[in-house]
């Protein structure tokens, strides 16, 4: 129900169900994935509740909106690779792939193609290397 999904929480219950959910437990919270001890759940809620709650928790539509104006959408992994560089201000590559649910050293081009993709449709200086680290640029 929650597979990929990379979640942090102290509590040792909700890390129990969150498993069994499918859900990528993390030892410590990032500024790049979802934190559950902040995210108010009421005291009855049912599955599905959870996986909407989560759910909303992942969606950067706001982010894209903010950044790139309402109503803009962009595809699933250029969407992720936005959010992912607005919320933590900078990433290096295997950062990205790592937060992504790649490994660091995997030999893949989805993060190279999504930067690529999102420099050709918003300007070269939309995303910029900084001596390796990722950041948003300008529009």
């Amino acid at each position: 129900m929650l597979k990929g999904v990379r979640i942090y929480t102290s509590d040792v219950l909700w890390r129990q169900i969150l498993g069994d959910f499918g859900a990528i437990l993390l030892d410590a919270p990032t500024a790049t994935d979802i934190n559950f001890d902040t995210i108010d759940v009421p005291e009855k809620i049912t599955p599905i509740q959870l996986k909407a709650l989560i759910l909303g928790a992942v969606d950067n539509s706001g982010i894209i909106a903010r950044l790139l104006g309402p109503g803009t959408t962009l595809p699933r992994m250029q969407g992720r690779v936005v959010a992912l560089l607005y919320k933590s201000g900078g990433m290096r590559a295997a950062e990205i792939k790592d937060a992504l649910g790649y490994s660091p050293n995997a030999a893949t081009h989805t993060v190279d193609t999504a930067i690529y993709q999102l420099r050709r449709m918003f300007g070269r200086n939309f995303i910029i290397n900084d001596h390796g680290v990722y950041r948003l640029g300008k529009l």
